[in-house]
């Protein structure tokens, strides 16, 4: 058949132009065609020639850029315009199709139409990246000539009688409409724009978020296609898959999304419900109110996508049952009878009637359906992110203005702030997330209803009905699912607990030899946890076995009822395959419906039930709303303008003889609390130093908190000097009654405060000390002596650069205090307060300090100090003493006034300070608290150094093992999936369930497949006999369903089975695996060396028992199901559609080859991103938790600005991971859907053809074409449980790095009946030649060892820090590594003993008292082996029977976790009494009296010699005088014993080295 533009019929009416040119069909068409050719010519050269000079004018992000006015609605138009032209090529194939000659004309324009479409968008997205508007000159040309072509070609239609039901005329009709709105945005551009006929063009410049190359989230700026397609994530994703994303990759985020312009537009909201005068202006209303009203518009729009989402889902059905039903038919078009203009016309009927046709249509509905979805996903999830980072600024601010009794007071806690800022903005933004659903849902399910009402009629309502009864037991399965969870969660905890106490004690466990007690303790709250979740797992599994069966039956019920009710009904593969697609879109709504009726009910709750948020946002509110966010000038300047401070009446005066004078004062902590100061009348001299002296709770520190301002003041008045305040102005705000009132003054100066409760930030010690004040070297090194802290930071890994905090490494309390002064000294604050600051110091350091620091660095600047302190040996150097009791001030004045006026005070201050001059003496210079902090600080960083240095090795090791680059090999496993993590898991389940999970998955979908199989050639048999019958005209024969429907149903029911086996097969196997890991780690662990756990951070185990142990518990599971049910049903989709045609394996390899791509380049990207988030989150916690803890310090030095500022600086980096993480997945889905719509596409063109050329029966192209549909659905869960389960394995992954650890070996040589009962009964030890070393990689700590001790004789060991004296007490334990020599204890050589006899047969007590939660009697006798009176009787040896005995219980009174209950030195009493009630025959003692007073260490002295005579007893002496009465003294120096001899002897030696202690110690 010949091509000619015109047709080539001999007798053709095409070429007629009688009636005029413009009567010609052809000829106007050939007329339509110049547009696009002019397009063409004259876009082409500027856009492939011209464009390299343009380039360099670019200054901005390439790809990025300036829109010009019109820019979305032009991007809408022209979709819509390819869409239509799409349309009219297909009308013109398919009209052209029922003559005998191809005419060009019909169709060959719409194409040259469509390039010149696609042209135009191209080439004005390239002059928008250059913003040079005068090229656009050529499109408006263009649109005038196509809409004046356009036009031409409809009048002639009109004229010669074409109407609307001709389908071509509606094109056209819409093609001028929108070639005129092209047109007048066009011209829109030119008004606005002014580049062509106005002599003055308006200079634009792009946006400032633009031209800051720090801001790489570019969705909110670039054109639709990509904001739709997420475009230009592709470079992103690419970066990601070469190196590691971190917070400068992703940069920062545009300015709109940031948390302070939301917080703005939330607060904005607020003050407006606030005006407006509602009946309830501060309920949780008028809460939802504001929200709505600053984050509504976007969840509309979000709302809308949805919704067209969901319509749009509808057409693959409706396409499906049109395309086999026109298949059924042959394809055969009406052959028209409208024959205009030389050319046949169809209507829309006719049109559609083509399954062709229909192929494409669904190809381009899947398309904008999926674009639809996901833009309403981003939308929602945006929104949601924004209103979190308002809500979470809005609360940070509130914690700001909270007075401190109500921290104080329990009103507010930081675990619920932390809970608020955690969990509640959470739940909150989730709900945005899922609010679209709320409606959109509802909507869904009523069309779906109605559709399938529509192609089955009333057998169809019994379907539906099967879905919408079961959908409150899917709610009430979701409910109890969510309570298994909580209870889950409990027992998680307190095994938790269990587990940190295990670890925190380690040591003390592994001493007395109690590791199976505490072991089987955490077993027994994990096998309530294992019950719980054993439900958990059970609730899992029928939730998924519903989600998958519900459709079967639904289906089954349907078919069967449809065929066997309804005898004359259709019963065609059209609407079979129809059908089962929209049950498969029924049941998603109806599962999700239940969780996001939970979420929204949780979301309420937050606002409405739980009272926190509401309570938070009703407490009076922030003076006034930021005016405008000045986008030119930098944050912190916005937050400095804003922050007007909350504070009580500071009242100023010109007198400046004194800082601050109090008159009259009365303070309170709460408004109806009594005055917890009362009459206070004082002044504190400026430039001097003020001590404020006074027994312990008269108020002391809420003197200076009541100064500051902290304190609610009942009545009174506070002076402070001018000279005090900064040069800065601001507002300050008094509280009165139940109102902030501001009065215009200058703000009280920056005060350094350093609290009695050492504050420290989660940053480095040096960011600790300068505490964001400019960094001065010199004055930097005088406060690190000044505060002796150089010896510290030698012993941190990184020196002053080491983070310390919660999150870092921990300090003991003198560390902490020493650093906390440090911040005040440096800072350089006319006003210095500091309060009890010599509390957690030894005398040394509490004498340095004050000379070095407070008189030197301080008073010699003539800086206002103010001291609390107890420490009354400093008063001689105070110029003003103020005396304090009972919240009153006693006196005040110089020590030489109260001397003359109040001599019984002065008397009793005078012995007080004799008392602690005797002190001063008595206290060891060998080895004092510091020193032992020291010790432990530098054992800690000695052995997790050596453990990262091991790591780093094994790390080279793997990096460098082939001679490839380090990077290329990093980057190739991080693209790697963790298989062999994988296959470590399922191993786990055991021989038995994982064949059982692998062929039970399997089966399941080859039944399913079978199913629908069945169902297509039972519908085809249907429809053929129908058709047959109707030929032989025999009414009365009608087809037998019931040989099919039998085996249909028997199939079904086999499905359904299988569904359940399978979910149960997965949640099981899930079960095993948690229980075996769980149990094999808590073994290892438990087992471990010593040595372990002084090289691992506890954290790090803790991790592995808890968040690895969740993820385990209750994720893995899930994620398994889900990924092998998207990967089988896509590839049993991709089987079913290859065997119905062959010819998509064609198409299938370039699709498989993108998907591969994809999904490789995602998981990647997606993993960093993912750990991002999570990353970022912390700080922001531990932010807040920060601030609350050291509101008062934050608010003394008047940095809340500061501190606001970092809040959102952690805020946005939170927000651009989470964003990120969002477009990533977005990113994803969109390619996956396309590759689906492709794989549709493909499928249905390929099936339609085979049908009608090669006889393919109709029942099949409907089987092909539903699992096609299925296949769209499902890629994308697959690649994203793909990378879901990448990152939980990485749990799995770090439970197996530690099960390798080594146990100790717990055998011995000797068995137990080689080991006397009674052993050791005598005591004797001899120590032949023993060296011993921590790690068989470490020096030794002990050097050929030689010593007897005879059978009860008490021995001394004393010697400086690291001389050896703790590794000789553990030694006897084999709690180090003894590599030469050897220790006998009566007789038996102890290496040959098996460990656990070792230990229970010795006993110690350890430096550091360890108390574990549980009863006295438990900690006291764990092994119950002891009756009451053994235990009374060791209680009144270490002096604690009348302690105990007050307690309500006795024996059973509860102690709390770590003993807290007990002080420092009752904790320890109780350690002695546990070590005297296991009545073994040897005794050590390791610096057991370290934090008992002295006198109860002498009664203790005393009952070890007597109670103990017969014992032989190991002291290593905290002071040396406790061991003067010992039989013998072993002094020793690095790892070495120096001397060996009796106390007496060694102490008339005069080259002594234990007499020279001796004489220090006095």
């Amino acid at each position: 058949m010949a091509l000619a533009f015109c047709g080539d019929e001999g007798n053709s009416t095409a070429y007629n132009v009688d009636h005029g040119v413009l009567n010609n069909g052809c000829f106007v068409d050939a007329l339509n065609v110049v547009p696009h050719v002019f397009l063409l010519f004259i876009t082409f050269p500027i856009l492939f020639i011209g464009w390299g000079s343009q380039s360099s004018k670019v200054h901005i992000h390439h790809s990025t850029w300036l829109h010009f006015p019109g820019h979305n609605l032009r991007w809408i138009l022209t979709f819509i315009l390819l869409f239509v032209l799409v349309c009219e090529i297909a009308e013109g194939i398919v009209s052209d199709g029922v003559s005998e000659s191809r005419h060009l004309h019909l169709y060959m324009p719409a194409g040259m139409a469509f390039l010149a479409a696609i042209t135009s968008v191209v080439y004005y997205h390239n002059i928008e990246t250059s913003n040079f508007p005068k090229l656009l000159i050529a499109l408006l040309f263009y649109w005038t000539l196509a809409f004046i072509t356009k036009t031409i070609k409809f009048v002639k239609f009109c004229d010669n009688g074409v109407g609307f039901s001709q389908l071509r005329f509606c094109l056209t009709g819409l093609l001028v409409v929108l070639y005129g709105m092209l047109l007048a945005v066009e011209i829109n551009v030119i008004r606005v724009r002014r580049y062509v006929f106005f002599k003055s063009p308006k200079e634009v410049k792009p946006p400032e978020d633009l031209q800051d190359l720090g801001v790489r989230f570019l969705q909110p700026f670039v054109n639709l296609l990509s904001k739709g397609t997420y475009w230009w994530m592709n470079t992103f994703i690419k970066t990601a898959h070469k190196k590691p994303i971190d917070l400068k990759t992703i940069g920062k985020l545009p300015i709109a999304m940031r948390a302070l312009t939301n917080y703005v537009r939330l607060n904005e909201a607020f003050e407006a419900q606030k005006n407006k005068r509602s009946p309830s202006p501060q309920g949780s209303r008028s809460i939802w109110r504001a929200l709505c009203c600053a984050f509504g518009r976007p969840l509309l729009l979000s709302s809308t996508f949805r919704i067209l989402a969901d319509l749009l889902g509808f057409a693959g059905p409706l396409c499906i049952s049109g395309i086999v039903h026109n298949v059924g038919k042959g394809n055969n078009t009406i052959r028209p009878q409208t024959k205009i203009l030389g050319v046949f016309f169809i209507s829309s009927q006719e049109f559609l009637s083509n399954a062709y046709v229909l192929a494409v249509l669904l190809f381009f509905a899947l398309l904008l359906q999926r674009t639809f979805l996901q833009a309403s996903y981003y939308v929602a999830i945006e929104t949601g992110i924004n209103l979190r980072g308002a809500i979470q600024t809005k609360i940070y601010n509130k914690i700001m203005q909270l007075s401190t009794s109500n921290m104080s007071m329990g009103e507010m806690t930081a675990g619920q702030i932390c809970n608020l800022v955690a969990i509640d903005t959470n739940q909150l933004m989730w709900f945005f997330f899922l609010c679209p659903n709320l409606w959109a849902m509802p909507v869904q399910i009523i069309v779906g209803v109605l559709l399938l009402y529509y192609l089955l009629g009333i057998s169809a309502l019994i379907g539906a009905a099967v879905i919408i009864v079961l959908a409150p037991v899917q709610y009430f399965v979701a409910t109890k699912l969510s309570q298994a969870q909580r209870s889950t969660l409990e027992y998680s905890n307190e095994r938790l607990k269990k587990t940190n106490e295990m670890l925190r004690g380690i040591k003390l466990l592994k001493l007395y030899a109690w590791e199976h007690i505490f072991h089987s303790s955490v077993e027994e709250t994990r096998q309530k946890e294992m019950t719980s979740l054993k439900s958990f797992a059970l609730y899992t599994s029928i939730s998924i076995f519903m989600n998958a069966a519900i459709p079967i039956a639904a289906v089954l019920i349907t078919f069967v009822v449809h065929a066997h009710l309804t005898r004359k009904a259709d019963f065609s593969p059209s609407v079979a395959f129809a059908s089962i697609s929209l049950f498969h879109i029924l049941v998603s709504p109806l599962f999700l419906l239940s969780s996001v009726v939970r979420s929204t009910v949780k979301a309420l709750g937050t606002l409405l039930v739980l009272p926190p948020l509401t309570v938070y946002f009703c407490l009076s509110d922030f003076s006034q709303p930021l005016k405008v966010v000045n986008r030119k000038r930098p944050a912190r300047e916005d937050w400095n303008n804003y922050s007007s401070h909350m504070r009580r009446p500071i009242n100023i005066t010109e007198a400046d003889d004194f800082c601050v004078k109090i008159t009259n004062g009365f303070f309170t902590w709460t408004p109806e609390g009594p005055p917890a100061l009362s009459n206070i009348d004082i002044r504190i001299p400026q430039g001097q130093l003020t001590m404020i002296v006074g027994q312990v709770g008269c108020g002391k520190s809420s003197l200076l908190l009541a100064i500051l301002g902290e304190m609610q003041k009942i009545s009174g008045n506070i002076f402070w000097s001018s000279c005090t305040s900064d040069s800065e102005t601001g507002e300050d705000v008094r509280y009165a009654g139940n109102s902030w009132f501001v009065c215009f003054s200058r703000k009280r100066g920056s005060v350094a405060y350093a609290s009695q409760k050492p504050w420290l930030l989660n940053a480095t010690v040096e960011e600790n000390i300068t505490f964001e004040s400019s960094f001065n070297k010199q004055r930097y090194k005088a406060v690190i002596d000044a505060c002796s802290l150089q010896p510290d930071i030698d012993i941190l890994p990184h020196g002053d650069q080491t983070q310390i905090g919660e999150r870092g490494i921990n300090l003991s309390g003198g560390q902490r205090q020493r650093i906390s002064v440090a911040r005040a000294l440096y800072q350089q604050t006319n006003v210095v307060f500091l309060d009890d600051p010599f509390s957690a110091l030894d005398i040394h350091l509490s004498d340095h300090l004050m000379q070095e620091g407070i008189l030197k660095m301080l008073r010699e600047d003539k800086r206002t100090v103010v001291l609390v302190t107890h420490k009354l040996q400093y008063l001689p150097h105070a110029d003003w003493i103020i005396a304090m009791k009972d919240g009153n001030i006693q006196r005040e004045g110089t020590l030489k006034d109260i001397q003359k006026s109040e001599t019984e005070l002065f008397e009793h201050w005078k012995t007080l300070m004799n008392r602690q001059d005797q002190e001063l003496e008595k206290e060891t210079i060998i080895e004092t608290k510091t020193v032992l902090e020291r010790t432990n600080l530098r054992r800690t960083m000695y052995s997790r150094e050596a453990l990262l240095k091991d790591d780093e090795e094994d790390e080279e090791e793997v990096t460098e093992s082939d001679d490839e680059d380090n990077l290329s090999s990093v980057l190739h496993q991080r693209a790697k999936m963790p298989w062999r993590a994988c296959g470590k898991y399922l191993s786990a389940a055991g021989i038995l369930l994982l064949p059982l999970l692998v062929l039970s998955q399997l089966l399941k979908h080859t039944v399913m497949v079978a199913i629908d199989y069945c169902l297509a050639q039972w519908t085809s048999e249907a429809i053929s006999e129908k058709t047959e019958l109707e030929m032989k005209n025999c009414s009365q024969c009608i087809f037998d369903h019931s040989p099919y429907s039998k085996f249909f149903s028997i199939l079904s029911c086999l499905g359904i089975v299988l569904c359940l086996v399978t979910s149960i097969a997965v949640e099981w196997t899930g079960l095993k695996v948690t229980k075996k890991l769980h149990s094999s780690l808590l073994n290892k662990i438990i087992l471990a060396p010593m040595r372990f756990f002084e090289t691992t951070p506890l954290g790090s185990i803790l991790n592995r028992f808890s968040a690895d142990c969740n993820t385990i518990d209750q994720h893995i599971p899930a994620t398994l199901e889900c990924l092998s049910r998207s990967t089988l049903l896509c590839v049993s989709a991709l089987a079913v559609i290859s065997y119905v045609t062959p010819m998509f394996l064609i198409a299938l390899v370039p699709l498989a080859i993108m998907c591969y791509f994809i999904q490789k380049y995602f998981r990647v990207a997606s993993r960093d991103l993912q750990q991002l988030d999570d990353s970022t989150q912390l700080p922001l916690l531990s932010h807040f938790s920060e601030t609350v803890e050291g509101l008062t310090t934050i608010r003394a030095f008047r940095y809340e600005a500061k501190f606001r500022q970092k809040l959102l600086e952690y805020t946005d980096s939170n927000n651009i991971a989470s964003l990120f993480l969002t477009a990533a997945n977005r990113w994803l889905e969109v390619r996956m859907e396309y590759i689906g719509a492709c794989v549709v596409l493909i499928a249905a063109v390929t099936s339609i053809t085979s049908c009608l050329y090669r006889k393919l029966s109709s029942g099949l192209v409907g089987l092909g074409l539903t699992y096609a549909l299925m296949v769209s659905n499902y890629l994308n869960w697959m690649v994203r449980n793909l990378a879901d389960m990448e990152i939980q394995l990485g749990a799995v992954k770090r439970i197996h790095g530690l099960l390798k650890t080594e146990a100790e070996n717990y055998e011995g040589l000797l068995s137990s009946s080689q080991i006397p009962q009674n052993w050791p009964d005598r005591g004797e030890i001899q120590i032949q030649n023993l060296s011993v070393r921590y790690d068989s990689n470490l020096k030794p700590v002990l050097k050929h060892v030689n010593a007897h001790i005879s059978p009860g004789q008490k021995i001394g060991i004393c010697g400086r820090t690291g001389s050896g004296k703790s590794s000789f007490s553990l030694a006897f334990f084999r709690m180090v590594d003894t590599f030469e020599g050897r220790i006998i204890i009566d007789g038996i050589d102890i290496a040959k003993l098996p460990l656990q006899t070792l230990r229970s047969r010795l006993s110690i007590i350890l430096q550091d008292p360890i108390l574990f939660s549980g009863t006295i009697r438990f900690n006291l006798d764990p092994e119950k082996k002891c009756t009451d009176s053994m235990l009374w009787e060791a209680l009144e040896i270490a002096q604690l029977k009348h302690v105990v005995k007050a307690l309500p219980g006795g024996l059973d009174a509860i102690v709390t976790e770590g003993g807290e209950n007990f002080s420092q030195g009752q904790r320890q009493l109780f350690c002695l009494a546990r070590a005297f009630v296991r009545k073994t025959s040897i005794f050590i003692m390791d610096e057991a009296t370290a934090s008992i007073d002295m006198a109860t260490e002498n009664i203790l002295q005393k009952v070890v010699m007597t109670a103990f005579a017969d014992r032989t007893v190991v002291t290593i002496a905290h002071r040396v005088h406790t061991i003067l009465n010992a039989d013998l003294v072993i002094v020793m120096k690095r790892g070495v014993i120096l001397e060996y001899d009796k106390p007496e002897v060694l102490l008339e030696r005069e080259d002594s080295v234990f007499a020279s202690f001796v004489q220090a110690d006095k």
